[in-house]
């Protein structure tokens, strides 16, 4: 696959970036280098190789969930500045 300065001036152009002459010149050599390097890797035979998201093999570490005794309305409230019934209360903040 190449790439011509033209299609270089279109995608700065879609991306709304301005490219000096210069620019243009390094930006072109960059792209044709990492392109000749994707062609090369075309050209490798990875049909036995299995497709993977990682390098290394990974699994979840998660805990079994578990019931807990958890607090009652009383205590969670116990140092709440105000509260109405069962529910903390704040000051309306939307007027």
């Amino acid at each position: 696959m190449s790439i011509d300065k033209e299609t270089i001036r279109h995608v700065a152009h879609l991306a709304r970036i301005e490219l000096q002459p210069n620019e243009l010149e390094k930006l072109f050599g960059e792209l044709h280098e990492i392109l000749g390097f994707i062609d090369k890797l075309s050209i490798l035979n990875v049909e036995q190789i299995k497709p993977t998201s990682h390098i290394l093999p990974i699994s979840n570490v998660l805990r079994e969930d578990e019931l807990h005794v958890s607090l009652n309305s009383d205590k969670a409230l116990e140092n709440a500045p105000s509260k109405k019934g069962n529910f903390f209360s704040v000051p309306k903040i939307i007027e």
